[in-house]
């Protein structure tokens, strides 16, 4: 546990002399800024011509063909970029943490990821599993959250689907899954849920939401609150 600690005291000046923002989790670093003008451009481009003197100071050179660059908004310049005398890939989405960011910030690509993924595992839990049965489904509703149901619901406070499309692509894993009890199959979904004392999907990401909103008004998130919400002050709820 003391490795990735060191690591993060070992990086911790790279900041130093950027203007931009910047954004450091392990070995993966992000830096951005507004450019909507000539100045903020060359700014930035500024900031991408300290890191390569960081890099060879401290002899951990960044691996330039893995880094991109991602336009946001309409009024972006979308101007050329370039890391160590190479000019940058630009790209309109790109997998961080774990979750495909577009440039379009729509969710629908980590929808399909997460519907596609999540739907593989469950085939082979389907075929793993041959005897089926009500009495059987507490032990099956265990393997369906821990291998499964997680890869539909990672981190989606980020991206959680605002699109019917896509929340309708989501919740059709656990449909399956339900109709995978044979005592089960001639219910209608929310039935079925009840049955195994299961929420739909969206109604936990609902719930994800109201907890990191619960976590940002009492400080216990790193979020920072007062940049996303403000409280209503008018007196009516």
């Amino acid at each position: 546990m003391l490795g990735p600690l060191l690591f993060l005291v070992y990086i911790n000046d790279l900041d130093v002399d950027i203007v931009n923002s910047i954004l450091k989790f392990a070995d993966d670093t992000k830096i951005f800024g507004p450019v909507s003008d000539l100045a903020q451009h060359h700014q930035l481009q500024d900031d991408l011509n300290t890191l390569p003197q960081w890099s060879k100071d401290w002899q951990m050179l960044f691996h330039v063909d893995k880094c991109k660059v991602m336009h946001f908004g309409h009024n972006n310049l979308k101007m050329d970029y370039s890391l160590d005398n190479k000019t940058l890939q630009k790209v309109h989405q790109e997998k961080d943490l774990g979750v495909i960011i577009s440039d379009d910030m729509k969710s629908s690509h980590q929808c399909i990821q997460a519907y596609s993924k999540a739907n593989k595992m469950l085939g082979v839990i389907n075929r793993a599993i041959v005897y089926k049965s009500k009495e059987l489904s507490h032990a099956e509703l265990t393997v369906y959250k821990t291998p499964v149901r997680p890869h539909l619901e990672y981190c989606t406070v980020a991206w959680s689907p605002h699109y019917v499309k896509d929340k309708v692509l989501l919740e059709r894993v656990q449909r399956r899954f339900t109709r995978m009890v044979p005592d089960l199959k001639e219910l209608s979904y929310p039935d079925r849920l009840k049955k195994l004392d299961l929420w739909s999907l969206e109604e936990r990401r609902v719930r994800a939401d109201l907890i990191e909103v619960y976590k940002g008004i009492h400080g216990l998130s790193a979020l920072p609150f007062d940049d996303l919400f403000e409280f209503d002050i008018s007196g009516r709820t």
